[in-house]
């Protein structure tokens, strides 16, 4: 079967970096999914923060940036509340990823600090870009 981006997908995917799009239009091809956020101005990060859908004030998101080196995913149709939908989705990002030579950081790898060592705060829908120096 084949899918493709909706509009509001795809206008959401046209923030993104070219590599979080090259990644997401090979996904695609392999998993129905929604992009629920790209690029996050000031006023959707502080509502993200206020949904407590964040933890990080702007301009310090990974989707703050334009274009934005994060990207919000969810299989579609949505349910928040499949985490086995929402582990394999990433898990194709993350072998698309490793595939293609990209390295990605997942929010499910994270805790409320940040770091990759518990999983206090799981932001499944989460897929930030690792740009090297």
């Amino acid at each position: 079967m084949s899918y493709k981006f909706g509009k509001t997908s795809q206008a959401r995917l046209d923030t993104c970096h070219p590599i979080l799009q090259e990644l997401a239009n090979e996904v695609i091809k392999h998993i129905d999914f929604t992009v629920v956020c790209g690029h996050r101005d000031e006023e959707g990060q502080n509502e993200a923060v206020a949904n407590k859908a964040s933890k990080v004030n702007f301009p310090n998101s990974k989707h703050n940036s334009l274009p934005s080196i994060a990207i919000d995913v969810a299989p579609y149709p949505i349910d928040w509340d499949d985490i086995k939908r929402f582990a394999f989705l990433v898990g194709i990002f993350k072998g698309v990823a490793i595939a293609k030579g990209y390295k990605i950081r997942l929010g499910s790898d994270w805790d409320s600090d940040g770091d990759i060592t518990d999983q206090k705060f799981m932001d499944w829908p989460h897929i930030e870009l690792v740009l090297e120096d």
